[in-house]
């Protein structure tokens, strides 16, 4: 119990160490959450909703340069396994921007960057305490992210001191290292999700800063009848991100910074098919030097297993 619990903190640590965008939109990280139950394969559709106040004074005061933006992605999503260590997983997104600015709204929509993810099972054990059956897993692994979504220079310099958010994708090849770790015993769980993203420049020299997202969640599974199985989740994420850097090699000041979110969520499987749901809500944040302010967010999601 106390390697398991070391194991745990170490990579919450990891977690709140580095961590994800400056915004969650479609130049993003990819949160995962808790996977649908599956042996072999599964593919899926999720659908995440994410909004920002952006363009705030720094000393935090509205002017008339203040934004809304909304961020929608609808993504297909999937993963398989090879034999009993190795784990696939890919993500198409396809991203909604829009921007409402003096009443007038400025939108895009496309193709976002395709991800996939490998990992290796590099802990799996299970044994009995008691009459409840114990069980614990860790997988490690990495991913590459291809520019398939639209980078439009022109969106990074729309007014003085904008953020460089409104973006389909980032136009660069970017790299992933990740780990999942899984503590459970009988239906009462523990599920930790770490992903370091590692940033590259874009042809046009702009090299969004390196992120990570950790998350922790608990759960515990409820059977019904041994064919509904209805999960009720809760946890918290953290995300920081470092500053960009622009052509000029020179580190771009409206940007970086951390979150930190609650998250509510139920997931629910009935026998091949799955389906869940999470609500994320800002408990801390200081985002692109005050300048932007995360809300909330949702993200829902169904999932076939075969």
């Amino acid at each position: 119990m106390k390697k398991i619990i070391t194991l745990t903190v170490l990579l919450l640590v990891a977690g709140n160490l580095l961590a994800c965008d400056i915004c969650g939109c479609g130049v993003g990280s990819y949160y995962l959450g808790i996977l649908p139950d599956f042996k072999k394969r599964f593919i899926g559709l999720r659908y995440q909703h994410k909004g920002l106040t952006t363009h705030i004074s720094a000393d935090g005061s509205v002017s008339y340069l203040t934004s809304q933006e909304i961020y929608q992605t609808a993504e297909v999503w999937g993963a398989f396994n090879i034999g009993k260590r190795f784990r696939i997983m890919g993500f198409v997104p396809v991203n909604f921007n829009e921007r409402l600015n003096q009443g007038k709204t400025t939108s895009k929509s496309g193709m976002g960057d395709i991800a996939v993810l490998g990992y290796f099972k590099l802990l799996d054990r299970q044994k009995t305490i008691g009459d409840k059956r114990f069980a614990q897993s860790l997988w490690v692994g990495g991913g590459i992210k291809l520019p398939v979504g639209t980078y439009d220079p022109t969106d990074a310099n729309i007014a003085q001191n904008t953020q460089n958010t409104f973006q389909l994708g980032t136009g660069s090849v970017d790299f992933t290292v990740n780990a999942m770790y899984d503590v459970r015993l009988q239906d009462a769980g523990i599920n930790t999700n770490v992903s370091y993203k590692i940033n590259t420049a874009n042809k046009y020299d702009y090299r969004y800063g390196n992120k990570l997202t950790g998350n922790v969640l608990a759960y515990y599974k409820f059977n019904i009848k041994n064919k509904l199985t209805i999960a009720p989740n809760a946890g918290i994420m953290y995300e920081t991100a470092q500053k960009d850097l622009n052509a000029r090699k020179h580190f771009v000041d409206e940007s970086g910074g951390y979150s930190m979110m609650g998250i509510l969520g139920v997931e629910c499987n009935i026998k091949n098919i799955a389906f869940g749901g999470n609500y994320q809500s800002p408990l801390a944040q200081t985002l692109a030097g005050n300048r932007v302010k995360a809300k909330d967010r949702f993200m829902v999601h169904v999932s076939f297993s075969f």
